[in-house]
């Protein structure tokens, strides 16, 4: 079976915004082998061999062809055992990697259909729709649940990582860049804020070009996971099996934590409906009235009729 016949399928979206979530209850599918995060900076090099120097990396024609090689041999399971085997450092990378192996090892074997779950590939929409090819899934999540998640596990984003992209900065975010070159380092709340505004309105400006790319919002998911991920996997073509529809509802059931521990930050064991609303009680009023006026013209077009108290 060739890469056309097993067309790719890309989930992506800001990180922190379910696309693990949205990932593995896709690769469900018994024929769907789920591949983590290609373009993180600190991915494996037995996963893909090419380096990424920043997160949120843009792939454009200047630049891809550093990156096409490599994920073209991702997307067919090759595994690159030496690389992995020389940057092995502890226990923990050797059990990922015999996780990894078999992930590949199965993909290949039995020509499974490739699913990359990488929210670093979002302000690289276009050119993985004509060089990949993909079938493209994006979550988007509230914006003050998306902060508040940020907030609680302290994880700041330095804006360096965007500014030092010229390919990036030129064609999506220049309007931004006094924004980011202001922000301080500790502001986690400006920093998410701001990082969600350009992330979706990016995202909304390709969906014109590109109308095939489905929009998937957290909190529909997390409201009623069974009908929301029924409907992603039949306009993917996948198999909604009743084995699939237990683990869907295994994941989100109520009697899973409300809130995951900070040592299980990507678990996909939570209970959906009570995280829902888990920022209303983190986030000061001050805080969720400065997200909404630093995401005010974006929110707009996912959240309608969105709810801030």
């Amino acid at each position: 079976m060739n890469l056309k016949e097993r067309k790719p399928i890309l989930v992506t979206g800001a990180h922190r915004t379910g696309t693990t979530w949205v990932g593995r209850m896709l690769a469900a599918d018994p024929h769907v082998a789920y591949i983590s995060e290609p373009l993180n900076v600190l991915h494996r090099p037995g996963v893909m061999r090419a380096k990424v120097q920043y997160w949120y990396t843009v792939l454009t024609d200047a630049n891809g062809d550093a990156y096409l090689p490599a994920l073209r041999e991702t997307l067919a399971f090759r595994y690159h055992l030496l690389a992995e085997l020389l940057s092995l450092r502890s226990g923990h990378d050797f059990l990922r990697m015999c996780r990894d192996v078999s992930i590949f090892t199965r993909g290949w074997l039995f020509h499974l259909r490739p699913l990359l779950k990488d929210p670093f590939a979002v302000f690289s929409l276009p050119w993985f729709a004509q060089h990949i090819g993909c079938d493209m899934v994006v979550t988007v999540r509230h914006p003050a649940g998306f902060a508040s998640s940020l907030k609680r596990l302290n994880w700041p984003f330095d804006f360096r990582d965007l500014l030092a992209q010229p390919l990036l900065m030129e064609q999506q975010l220049e309007p931004y860049r006094s924004r980011m070159e202001s922000m301080p380092a500790d502001d986690i709340i400006g920093q998410a804020s701001l990082l969600w505004a350009m992330v979706y309105r990016s995202v909304q400006n390709v969906c014109r070009q590109i109308p095939s790319i489905q929009i998937v919002r957290h909190e529909d998911l997390s409201l009623d996971p069974v009908a929301g991920f029924h409907g992603l996997y039949d306009s993917l073509g996948l198999s909604f099996t009743p084995a699939v529809e237990r683990k869907i509802l295994e994941s989100s059931s109520s009697e899973n934590p409300t809130e995951l521990s900070r040592k299980k930050v990507h678990s996909v064991k939570l209970d959906s409906k009570a995280n829902l609303h888990n920022w209303k009680r983190r986030l000061s009023a001050d805080e969720i009235t400065r997200i909404r006026q630093l995401t005010d013209g974006v929110v707009q077009e996912y959240y309608p009729d969105v709810e801030w108290s």
